[in-house]
Order: structure tokens, then C-alpha cells, then sequence
């Protein structure tokens, strides 16, 4: 079962990492993980690379503050037996299986020593977490003072968790969902919050999150990353232990929108195609998918009335349709009541596009939990 994930997209060259670069270098990435377990897998992809990527060595660990980690509790990984592993273009490899108490929703930090590395880089650039690049082999550093900083992610895509009666929600969206306007290192994300509300309740600590965010998506056009339609198989219907998907991804689409009131609504209607056709796919797959509004926006840089008439008509079709399993009214949890076209000022983060890190609570806190009980296993 998934406990953490990341979307993979191929990384534009101002998000590269920098000097000295990863190969013949360390990289440590911390994650923040959904759910408990005591055997764990690793994935790691390099699905934009043209040559293949060499990981000389893996370790995960137990993170502590800043670049530290818990050396008791370091593992090394292994791939097909071997320490170190090489990842064709296009493809992504899991690790072995090995035994690892993880408790859930704590922060691991996996270190990376790197051979070759291709030109074009797989990552993701919205980790809102820093990561630390130190020279040489430092695999099994207790610390990394010396290191280069940064808030990125490379290579990694996900730690699954033997949990037999645990299940997962996909949460499927863009920067709001990626963590944009919470708080970097503080894993206050939405989907953390809605990790956190999970395991606090008894009906739903079975429940794992992982996010499939990426800043700047759009679902039926080609944005930063591949679309949500493009993507919607890897990062949802072939996630291990899904069983929930929540769709909240749209804005960017209606923000791009070309030709005044027309296109506006054309562009609408695309996006309740495409999200018809999310439903589908997922019925097939045998999971629930909820359909999350989409929030207000007067005041940001895309806003124009034409586009917000588009929002409306796909607000009202995600409440009134039926077509989605469940509809979560993140609009109406957000809006500020005097000017429901406007994020509420306590939630904004002053782009009036992105909530702040409360506005990242009161998403979670509008999710009712059971729609995570009703199928529970």
C-alpha cells in the first residue's frame, strides 16, 4: 500500500538541481509518510530520462531536524539483491523489500548516491521540503552540514507499506494540492492534514494518502507536467492500495482559457468531459471517486468575469450531476461569504488563488471522514 508518493514530471531547467549536480554526488530527501508498517519497498523513477540513471547506493532512514538522520535506524536498500541499480530511459524500479519499523506520519529521509545521471531529469520540483546535496559519498552520513540546500525532489516516487487490510486515497490536483501557500518543512500540505485527521480517528487509520499534486497542472491541456488526463492511470488507477480518488484540478484549465465568454465555457465543458471520463476509468478500476469544487479566484493574475462564469457552470455540474461518488464543496468551506467570488481573507494567501496554511486545515476539515468508513475492508 502507498504511504507517500510524488508525481514524477520532467524537470525544467530552472528547477535542475545545482553545483555540484548529482552525479558522483549525495542526495538526501526527506518525505512525510501517511501510513504505519514494518516492511517497506521503495520506487524511483526516471520516466523523462533519454540515458540511463545509476544509483550506486540507497539508504532510508529516520529523519531528524535539517539534514540529520536517526542512525540507528538506517537501511540500506538493495535491487534484485545488489546494492546499486541502474534505471533504463523511461522506466521506474522498486527496491527489495526490507524490514523497517515506520511509524505513521513521521519523516524519512532517503539518501541517494548517484553514478550516471541523465541529461533530463525526473523529479518534482514542489516538495516544499529541502533537500541536501553533499560532494562524494555520503550515503550513511549521520549529517550533512556541508551540503547544498534546496526544495526539490529528484528521482524519488514512492514507499509502499506491507499493510494487507490498509487501503489508500489518491488525492489528484494541482499547486493547491502540491502544498503551494503551506508551510515548507512543516508537512502541512492538505493532504497531510487529511492524513493526520485520518489516523486520528479510529474508522479510518487503515487509511494511507499519497498526492498527486503538480504545480501549475492542468487536466485536459498540457501545463507544467502532464496533464491530469495524461497522467491519470500512472498517478491514480495504478497506485498500489487505492481505492479513493478526490479530483481538485481545474482552475488552471479555466484560467487559461482563450476567447472571452465562448471559450470560457467551451473550456468548461471539456473539463466536465474529462472529468466523465475520470469517473469511468475509476468505476472500471473498481474505486470511488469524489469530486472536490473549485475554489474562488476573483483578484488573482487569470481572473476575468468570463472565466468565472466557467467556474460556476463546473461548480454546479460537480454538485448537481451526481456523475461523481461524493462531491466535496471546497468552494463553499473557502469563499468569503461577502464576496463568494473571493477566497475568505483568513484563508488567502494574498494571491487570492492559493490558501494559506489554515486555508490548508479548513480543506482537510471539510473532507468528511466517512467517505473512507463506508468501504473500509
Amino acid at each position: 500500500m502507498g504511504t507517500w508518493a510524488t508525481a514524477p514530471q520532467l524537470v525544467e531547467p530552472h528547477n535542475m538541481p545545482p553545483p555540484p549536480g548529482l552525479a558522483g554526488n549525495t542526495l538526501r530527501q526527506i518525505v512525510h509518510v501517511s501510513l504505519g508498517g514494518d516492511r517497506l519497498r521503495v520506487r524511483f523513477s526516471n520516466e523523462y530520462g533519454k540515458t540511463p540513471m545509476v544509483l550506486q547506493a540507497v539508504h532510508l532512514a529516520g529523519a531528524r531536524e535539517g539534514s540529520a538522520i536517526d542512525p540507528a535506524t538506517d537501511r540500506a536498500l538493495t535491487f534484485g539483491g545488489q546494492p546499486s541499480v541502474t534505471i533504463p530511459p523511461g522506466a521506474t524500479v522498486t527496491s527489495d523489500p526490507f524490514d523497517y519499523s515506520l511509524r505513521p506520519l513521521s519523516n524519512v529521509a532517503i539518501t541517494i548516491y548517484f553514478g550516471e545521471v541523465p541529461a533530463d531529469l525526473t523529479g518534482h520540483p514542489g516538495s516544499r521540503t529541502t533537500s541536501y546535496l553533499q560532494e562524494g559519498n555520503a550515503v550513511d552520513a549521520p549529517e550533512m552540514p556541508e551540503a547544498v540546500t534546496f526544495e526539490r525532489w529528484y528521482v524519488i516516487n514512492g514507499i509502499d507499506v506491507v499493510a494487507p487490510e490498509a487501503a489508500v486515497v489518491v488525492t489528484l490536483g494541482n499547486s493547491i494540492t502540491d502544498g503551494r501557500g503551506s508551510g515548507t518543512n512543516k508537512q502541512n500540505r492538505w493532504p497531510d492534514e487529511l492524513a493526520r485527521r485520518l489516523q486520528a480517528d479510529p474508522r479510518t487509520r487503515h487509511v494511507g494518502v499519497v498526492n498527486m499534486g503538480i504545480g501549475g497542472n492542468c487536466v485536459v491541456r498540457q501545463c507544467l507536467g502532464p496533464s491530469a488526463r495524461e497522467r491519470f492511470a500512472r498517478d491514480v488507477l495504478h497506485q498500489p492500495g487505492a481505492r479513493w480518488v478526490i479530483v481538485f484540478e481545474g482552475i488552471n484549465d479555466i484560467g487559461g482559457a482563450e476567447g472571452g465568454l465562448e471559450g470560457a465555457l467551451a473550456m468548461a465543458d471539456s473539463l466536465i468531459a474529462a472529468y466523465r471520463w475520470m469517473i469511468d476509468q475509476a468505476h472500471a478500476r473498481g474505486l470511488r471517486i469524489y469530486g472536490a469544487t473549485l475554489l474562488p479566484f476573483e483578484g488573482a493574475f487569470y481572473y476575468t468575469p468570463e472565466r468565472e462564469q466557467a467556474r460556476q457552470r463546473v461548480n454546479e455540474w460537480i454538485r448537481t450531476s451526481g456523475a461523481f461518488d461524493a462531491v466535496i464543496d471546497l468552494d463553499a468551506a473557502l469563499r468569503d461569504p461577502s464576496n463568494p467570488a473571493r477566497l475568505h481573507p483568513d484563508w488567502d494567501t494574498g494571491d487570492h488563488l492559493h490558501p494559506n496554511e489554515a486555508g490548508h486545515r479548513r480543506i482537510a476539515e471539510a473532507i468528511d471522514l466517512t467517505l473512507f468508513v463506508d468501504d473500509a475492508p
